[in-house]
């Protein structure tokens, strides 16, 4: 059985971090469990115990190294994981992009690299922090104290206020169309096309179109309880619409989906929507 716990970051990270986490899963040491990933924002994941892999290329699985970065992701990205295993981690808003990295989030998008390609040795100490730990708050101290250190080094501590209003948009109102995005959010239509190509790592366009199907795939999993209104605003034109939209993000039919065991994704639609509605 697959746990998570996630937390708040700290008032001082809120900026940069959604989210922190942990999962755990206790499996016997030949099962393997073949799932994806459909992340909306940049994460880091260490790994502390397990034989995790991602699938780089096709029929390419590869575990680069323990301390991983993960773009956000416009296609399934595929994982695989045999026995036990636990990790801890966090995901990146990308309002605060600029603070953390150098150069355009849509260079990694759909990749997974070593942090320390991105971050060295401060993803190195950070590693060591979070397997030295006894404890959740440990490693979220570990983690916290990475960031920071981070952040210090880029030395910008950037924010882009107004991408953080389209993450509003892209969690809460996902129907909602980019030129109308793009008005209240006070750009223009391409200017709002290249900041989130650069924060964000894809076009708003793309944005939306992911976090529609995210907000259903939530809704199947149980975890949100959406209105006849929320339902009638997800639904797509016809139902060729919906078979094609499934197998863009998910590789599988609706049915086949809705019956799939999905542990890890499943993990990450909790996680969205526990902080669905936070600023």
């Amino acid at each position: 059985m697959l746990l998570s716990r996630t937390y708040r970051p700290s008032e001082a990270l809120a900026p940069y971090v959604r989210r922190f986490y942990v999962f755990e899963a206790e499996l016997p040491g030949e099962m393997v469990i073949e799932d994806f990933l459909l992340s909306e924002t940049a994460f880091v994941r260490c790994l502390l115990k397990g034989d995790w892999k991602g699938e780089v290329a096709p029929g390419e699985w590869s575990q680069p190294g323990k301390t991983l970065f993960f773009g956000a992701n416009a296609l399934p990205f595929r994982v695989r994981v045999k026995g036990s295993f636990a990790v801890a981690g966090f995901a990146i808003r990308p309002s605060g992009w600029k603070g953390l990295f150098e150069g355009s989030h849509r260079e990694f998008a759909d990749r997974l690299l070593t942090l320390q390609e991105l971050w060295g040795d401060i993803a190195t100490a950070m590693q060591n922090g979070v397997e030295q730990a006894s404890d959740d708050a440990g490693k979220l101290a570990a983690m916290e104290a990475a960031i920071l250190a981070r952040l210090e080094a880029v030395g910008s501590y950037t924010i882009d206020p107004q991408m953080a209003r389209f993450e509003v948009f892209a969690r809460t109102d996902s129907s909602i169309k980019v030129d109308d995005a793009a008005r209240q959010i006070g750009l223009s239509v391409r200017q709002l096309e290249r900041r989130c190509q650069y924060t964000f790592g894809l076009t708003p366009k793309a944005i939306l179109r992911r976090s529609r199907f995210l907000d259903m795939a939530t809704a199947m999993r149980g975890f949100s309880s959406p209105s006849d209104q929320d339902l009638a605003a997800l639904r797509y034109f016809d139902q060729s619409h919906i078979a094609r939209e499934f197998k863009r993000f998910t590789r599988m039919t609706p049915t086949q989906f809705e019956n799939a065991m999905t542990p890890l994704q499943t993990a990450g639609l909790k996680l969205r929507e526990e902080s669905r509605f936070e600023d």
